[in-house]
């Protein structure tokens, strides 16, 4: 990944020490049966089980209007954080259907992929009624943002916890890419995770598909 990304000494460090190789590899995502297979590999990587985001210098208890705003202040962090791929489209992205508003939290573009990245933001648990939600972004995101030579949408709900067999169920059905991830603003991971991670060379065997 250092040598994909040209990731300096002091990036692979801090990457190291957020345990981002573990939270890529627990990333709960429906990709399998919703995206092109020339994209999987790459859409793998992009996506993470957990971010994290000290850098925003939020307590505990904050609203999802905070969230957004100390994202939007720290957007270069940010953009490190969730990939170093991306580029930002704009927070509060507008969308109108037959006369009526509604507003993506963020959107990215992920250079690699060429498609367009929904964020919806919760400072909750994750719930199933988001999927649904995320589905109606991405497909309007695909009927009317999305240029001919882009790939399809692909939507990230980001909420404070989640249940990983509740997301489970969630995803089983849909029927457009999402990954959902929890984030946190502190760096230490789990320790109850570490022992449900993949091998190293399962890594390898998706960094070697898409050299």
């Amino acid at each position: 990944m250092s040598k994909r990304n040209s990731w300096s000494y002091r990036v692979l460090l801090n990457q190291i020490d957020n345990q981002n190789y573990e939270k890529t590899m627990r990333s709960q995502t429906n990709f399998e049966k919703n995206l092109p297979e020339k994209m999987m590999p790459e859409a793998k990587l992009a996506m993470k089980d957990e971010y994290t985001f000290d850098f925003l210098e939020l307590g505990d208890e904050h609203s999802e209007h905070e969230l957004e705003r100390a994202i939007v202040r720290n957007i270069e962090h940010f953009l490190q954080e969730v990939g170093n791929v991306y580029t930002f489209m704009g927070s509060q992205y507008r969308l109108e259907v037959d006369g009526q508003e509604f507003l993506i939290d963020l959107l990215l573009y992920h250079r690699k992929l060429k498609s367009l990245v929904a964020i919806e933001l919760k400072v909750g648990a994750f719930i199933p009624e988001y999927v649904g939600k995320m589905q109606f972004y991405l497909a309007v995101l695909n009927d009317t943002v999305r240029l001919p030579d882009e790939n399809p949408s692909i939507g990230i709900i980001l909420c404070k916890e989640k249940n990983r067999t509740i997301v489970e169920y969630s995803l089983k059905e849909t029927n457009k890419p999402i990954n959902v991830a929890a984030y946190k603003t502190t760096t230490k991971l789990p320790k109850e995770l570490r022992d449900e991670l993949p091998s190293p060379d399962q890594i390898a065997m998706l960094l070697d598909y898409i050299q």
